[in-house]
């Protein structure tokens, strides 16, 4: 009999509880990818309420002309704050959340390949978020170098406190943890899908995962770097962005659009993913044409590693150089239409049950297409030099990222909130949440194209009362506000769902794919039994016997 005593007791439940001895340190010690996928999201919906508070305090020194609401400086520190923050510490850090919650589930598996590794990704996350907002309560501030920090604004001497160095630390941990993430999802998709579970079975947003995770593995090591030589010139007096002293500025941006242009697609592809899953479920149809969004999407990725430059035509590289990364910019849109023509093929008649998820599905589409037409317009490059670096670009940005990968994050958690926690978030509350969300941020960033086209600069701290730039800057404002408004019934509807929300039971979609088919929230162990697959849809297969997804597949 061993004498060896367990430092963390094994969990007996799926969720323990705080309240329990131990309960903290089951949680803080847990290698179980359930409870390290949960851990994921909340912290991201921490950080995403800090984010959003510091996006209203910049709409509100922008309200009208000549506001003083903000002094300069904290304003550039807050515009870099929010960037930094809602990139790498919401919307990527969710998404891999939620795949780490999910992806063993959708698979037949009992864990992520590397379980220990899958806990140091995440504490790598959660230790550089808070060395990121440690530098609030230095002596010198946080960074206000923007959240590409282009050189030389961000070396010495245009720069003398610490903030930049801060940032450049904080993401260093960060994206090692995602590198070793994408690492962990890529074995683990090749080597641990339950028998039957083939390449052309896996669900849809495991595929996006897949294709994201390799996204993660070559192209955050090229941002980790350029991090090492910012620290290198700031610490150690070395000059690689320096060009007073034989560095280059250029090289910088290199580095930083070589990373990220392919982050954009690391933030929308697992969005993609969870439409995916969404849209066929409450269209009651198969996905439409699901080889054709499998292989755009390996399309995308590959097309997203050579369009970074299109971010640095106003820089001056020359026609030959423009004209291939315009080209190879709009080609992304081809796979993109793709995806499009297939979600809304699935839903053409179908028996379509708008709840929640489906809502903000649907709203995804619109809202992503405005954000991708706006895209292939600056990818020609005289559009671009028109607009660049001015409202039009953060118009178009947030309709990609917010109208595409936040409003697929929200589609997401009411989806799948029922199988994390048992229990179903209010539809009530959930209605309210997703028309404020709709009007707010069509109020906030629609009006921005038109700033843009009339020439206000972005990252400015006030303007001129130039012709309508007051009013429809107040009119974003307002938008906003009313985009915080729906943040807060989103937190009091998982606070209200969690205590009393009605039980879900185990698949409250009537979905078909494994995660649906255990208990709700997933046992310890996530399966008595991992159901027999022979097509892509194991659960109605089990329920339609004599309609199955593929006729005359055999279990292997």
């Amino acid at each position: 009999m061993s004498s060896r005593i367990p430092l963390v007791p094994e969990n007996a439940a799926p969720l323990p509880s705080l309240k329990e001895n131990n309960g903290l340190l089951a949680w803080v010690a847990s290698v179980d990818h359930k409870q390290i996928g949960i851990m994921y999201l909340i912290i991201t919906l921490v950080y995403f309420l800090l984010g959003g508070l510091e996006a209203l305090l910049i709409r509100i020194q922008l309200a009208h002309p000549g506001n003083d609401f903000l002094t300069p400086e904290m304003y550039n520190q807050l515009f870099t704050m929010h960037g930094t923050t809602m990139i790498f510490f919401v919307v990527m850090p969710f998404l891999i959340g939620v795949g780490v919650y999910l992806l063993p589930l959708m698979i037949g598996a009992r864990d992520m390949a590397f379980p220990r590794l899958n806990a140091l990704s995440f504490w790598l996350f959660f230790f550089g978020g808070i060395l990121l907002y440690y530098s609030f309560f230095t002596q010198s501030g946080a960074p206000d170098v923007g959240w590409f920090a282009y050189s030389p604004l961000s070396e010495k001497p245009f720069s003398l406190n610490k903030g930049p160095t801060y940032w450049a630390l904080g993401l260093l941990a960060s994206g090692i943890g995602s590198v070793a993430s994408g690492l962990n999802n890529v074995v683990t998709i090749l080597t641990m899908r339950t028998p039957g579970m083939t390449m052309r079975r896996i669900p849809l947003f495991v595929w996006m995962i897949f294709v994201t995770s390799l996204l993660l593995i070559f192209v955050i090591p090229i941002i980790t770097a350029a991090f090492a030589m910012m620290l290198l010139d700031s610490l150690l007096g070395a000059t690689f962005f320096t060009p007073a002293h034989g560095g280059s500025a250029i090289l910088w941006q290199h580095f930083f659009w070589g990373f990220g242009h392919p982050e954009v697609y690391i933030l929308i592809l697992p969005a993609f993913g969870i439409i995916s899953e969404v849209i066929p479920v409450f269209s009651r149809k198969p996905i439409y044409g699901y080889e054709f969004v499998a292989a755009s999407t390996v399309a995308i990725g590959l097309l997203s590693l050579g369009v970074w430059a299109h971010h640095m035509f106003a820089v001056g590289l020359g026609n030959v150089a423009n004209a291939y990364f315009s080209l190879a910019s709009m080609l992304i849109a081809i796979p993109t239409g793709v995806k499009v023509l297939n979600w809304v093929a699935t839903m053409w008649g179908g028996r379509i049950n708008f709840a929640t998820p489906m809502l903000f599905g649907t709203a995804f589409i619109i809202e992503f297409v405005i954000g991708g037409l706006t895209g292939v317009a600056i990818a020609s490059v005289p559009i671009d030099w028109v607009v660049t670096d001015s409202y039009f670009i953060v118009a178009h940005f947030h309709y990609a990222i917010f109208g595409g990968s936040v409003f697929a994050i929200f589609a997401g958690v009411y989806y799948w909130f029922p199988k994390f926690t048992g229990r179903m978030l209010s539809e009530t509350l959930g209605k309210w949440h997703f028309w404020l969300t709709v009007i707010g941020f069509n109020m906030t960033f629609f009006v921005q194209h038109f700033l843009g086209v009339m020439g206000m600069p972005r990252r400015t701290y006030t303007y001129h009362d130039m012709p309508y730039w007051g009013s429809m800057n107040l009119l974003s404002t307002i938008g906003a506000l009313i985009l915080g408004l729906s943040a807060i019934v989103f937190v009091w509807n998982i606070l209200v769902s969690l205590r009393n929300g009605k039980p879900a039971g185990d698949n409250p979609w009537n979905a078909w794919t494994l995660e649906w088919a255990t208990t709700s929230p997933p046992a310890v162990e996530n399966f008595e039994l991992v159901p027999p697959v022979r097509g892509r849809r194991p659960l109605w297969d089990l329920a339609h016997p004599d309609q199955p997804d593929e006729p005359g597949a055999k279990i292997v």
